[in-house]
């Protein structure tokens, strides 16, 4: 399953909180989460992430983990080529 996730700070970045993001990460890649983009941004959300998940309850742990620091959007992506297939 893929994930677009939108993502603003509860409070101005630390390079500790930066820190912990990344070893949240490590365990978001062990659970099976790949990552194909992340970017921070200007504007009403502060970074976008875009990823693959085995499921909807592991993109969730993965945004729990992160939820003190950060508030997240997360919306399900179907790739173009499955939508269209759907399309009767």
């Amino acid at each position: 399953m893929y994930f677009i996730s939108l993502l603003k700070f509860r409070k101005k970045p630390t390079k500790e909180m930066i820190a912990a993001n990344m070893k949240s990460m490590e365990l978001d890649e062990k659970e099976g989460i790949k990552f194909h983009g992340i970017y921070w941004t200007l504007g009403r959300y502060d970074v976008i992430g875009i990823y693959e998940a085995p499921d909807e309850k592991v993109a969730m742990k993965s945004q729990l983990r992160r939820s003190d620091a950060i508030a997240s959007e997360t919306l399900v992506a179907v790739p173009v080529e499955e939508a269209r297939k759907l399309v009767e």
